[in-house]
């Protein structure tokens, strides 16, 4: 039987509507939620609607893209949480002030130098008493933020908090794994992807005689836990195996948008991977991902072989018109937000250097909800002492943003449209060879057809 999944892509609305809570904490709810709108092209969810109601609920997810995944957890999950977080984030400006308005507590791990890690005994009370009054923690049991393609070993706080707060309690404690994907983690305007698993029952146990979980259990929860985990994530021994998947997905997808969602394409690279590809097939791949690479364009470029000339012609000058008439406003977009683009940068790069874990991104959000805002107002101030009309001043704050998100999307168009010229080049002066590479990429899609 055929399981049917829920599939959504999350609106503005979704992401700072869905959480009850001071003003304070809604209004960084909604900072966060526009900002990662902005930052990522599109966030999906699979499966949210199983996670339930009315019982202590520990959300359990990889960790591979920094402070972006709190973030995004923050504003995407579909019930209030609180957060164990790393120690030392508690010790940076801003973001310890984050952290405490939404609840987070310290978590103290023995690879940060000076840290007292007994003090977690009280941090895993709290949160035990939280579960037990049907509240939700969300926990990242690789301890740590990483580039491996594949889940680090899991440590055992989840696992003893979760038991804890299951005996402790009146209350059935529940854990949902949560699998996160990015298509491109640190890139601007990339896509993301939450997967959740299917929730289960943390077993009742007997405590020891010194109030803490037997180390049996607590081992065999969390294999459980690893084991639920690897079902909603993408695993791979080396980078060039996910770059091998990357590339079967967008060539299977490419001729006739197979995979419309994220979903769908997280699970083709897990089929593509898990299933161990004919060594010839990868051979293919290789070989075809090169000869893509010298022409500079990618799969789905080469579906300009099924439109006639004219017609492709025709696209091209349309959608080049359409950034001509923006291109004035795109300019002062671009130029009036380049000083906070580059602080952005800045501060991103000096945060990276004092930090074991990928945060960059993270600090590039941050920045971004600062400065761009700041870039507005102060705008609107120069503009009032030089014109002396506070009207102008106020107009000036939705036209900046006007320009900016002209800027925005200009700057995206005109990335897309770099692959496609070439491709159109290659289209129109070599139509043989781009020919060639169009049934190619025809009989390597019929080739992938088993890993749909």
């Amino acid at each position: 039987m055929t399981t049917v999944r829920n599939f959504k892509k999350l609106t503005l609305p979704d992401l700072i509507l869905n959480r009850r809570g001071t003003i304070t904490f809604k209004i960084i709810l909604a900072l966060f939620g526009i900002a990662l709108r902005f930052f990522f092209r599109r966030i999906e969810t699979v499966n949210a609607d199983v996670v339930p109601r009315g019982a202590g609920v520990i959300f359990v997810l990889n960790h591979p893209n920094g402070l972006i995944d709190p973030a995004l957890v923050f504003v995407a999950l579909p019930r209030r949480i609180s957060f164990l977080a790393k120690s030392t984030l508690f010790r940076m400006p801003v973001i310890s002030f984050l952290l405490r308005t939404v609840e987070a507590l310290p978590l103290y791990r023995r690879i940060d130098a000076g840290e007292d890690v007994s003090k977690n005994q009280k941090t895993f009370e709290l949160c035990r008493e939280l579960l037990a009054r049907g509240g939700s923690i969300a926990l990242f049991p690789e301890g740590v933020s990483h580039n491996s393609p594949k889940l680090l070993p899991m440590k055992t706080g989840a696992a003893r908090i979760a038991l804890g707060a299951a005996t402790a309690g009146d209350i059935e404690v529940k854990i949902v794994p949560v699998g996160l994907f990015y298509t491109s983690k640190t890139t601007f305007r990339s896509e993301a992807l939450l997967h959740f698993g299917e929730p289960f029952v943390v077993p009742t146990i007997k405590l020891d005689e010194d109030g803490q979980p037997p180390k049996a259990e607590v081992k065999e929860l969390t294999a459980k836990i690893e084991d639920e985990l690897r079902e909603v994530t993408l695993n791979a021994e080396t980078e060039s195996e996910i770059h091998l998947a990357r590339l079967a997905e967008e060539i299977f997808a490419s001729a006739a948008s197979e995979n419309p969602n994220l979903g769908e394409k997280l699970d083709f690279l897990k089929n593509y991977v898990g299933e161990n590809a004919d060594p010839e097939l990868a051979v293919r791949l290789r070989d075809y991902d090169a000869r893509l690479h010298e022409f500079g364009i990618e799969p789905e470029h080469l579906t300009l072989a099924e439109l006639t000339r004219g017609f492709v012609v025709y696209r091209a000058l349309l959608q080049t018109w359409i950034l001509i008439v923006l291109l004035p406003l795109s300019i002062f977009g671009a130029v009036l937000h380049a000083p906070a683009y580059q602080l952005c940068k800045l501060i991103a790069y000096l945060y990276s250097r004092h930090d074991a874990d990928d945060i960059a991104s993270t600090v590039k959000v941050l920045a971004g909800m600062l400065f761009v805002p700041l870039t507005w107002f102060v705008t609107a101030i120069i503009l009032y002492f030089l014109s002396g009309s506070w009207q102008i001043a106020l107009a000036s704050i939705p036209f900046s943003f006007i320009a900016g998100y002209a800027a925005l999307y200009s700057l995206e168009e005109f990335s897309e449209m770099h692959g496609w010229a070439k491709a159109i080049w290659l289209f129109l002066m070599r139509r043989e060879k781009f020919l060639r590479l169009y049934v190619e990429r025809r009989e390597l899609r019929d080739a992938l057809r088993e890993f749909d």
